[in-house]
């Protein structure tokens, strides 16, 4: 049965709630951890951590960001010490990115703050119900995702509006 339109409003309400608590928590962990650390850091640092050396178009594609904005962004995170720069050795015109170890240092710290965040969140919950909670997001995620990309203009076309 399809969703009722008052069931999807509830649902993008709640999202909307759920995205503005998420960059307030992104925000008050970078600045718990380390007071230089902006709020973008986490983003834009975890695909470095994850995928290693990256070019500033791939990983402003895997952060969700445009690549203008990634690039305003890792320079403030190369400025402060969470990322070094490096030329790509199979194209000299381009640049690498990599964590640092200070990056990496802020990463552990600031998913250890979180952690401890999400199980004082979660302390009445028991493990089912937590883990079909994370296992619905995911499954939200995917199909956010899927809706977004379906939902795109062809390159050139206009959006209405």
């Amino acid at each position: 049965m399809p969703l009722t339109p008052e069931t999807r409003e509830r649902l993008t309400l709640s999202i909307a709630q759920l995205v503005r608590s998420g960059r307030h928590v992104s925000s008050r962990a970078a600045h718990s951890v380390h007071g230089d650390l902006p709020s973008f850091g986490w983003p834009l640092l975890l695909p470095l951590e994850r995928d290693g050396d990256l070019r500033c178009s791939a990983l402003a594609l895997r952060a969700g960001v445009d690549a203008s904005v990634a690039s305003r962004q890792v320079a403030a995170l190369e400025r402060a010490g969470y990322v070094q720069r490096r030329p790509d050795p199979l194209d000299g015109r381009a640049s690498l990115l990599r964590i640092t170890p200070r990056g990496l240092e802020a990463l552990s710290t600031s998913r250890a703050l979180r952690s401890e965040w999400t199980g004082s969140a979660l302390a009445g919950w028991d493990d089912d119900d937590a883990l079909r909670l994370a296992q619905l997001i995911d499954r939200l995620l995917a199909d956010l995702e899927r809706a977004v990309t379906s939902a795109e203009p062809a390159a050139g076309q206009a959006v209405a509006g």
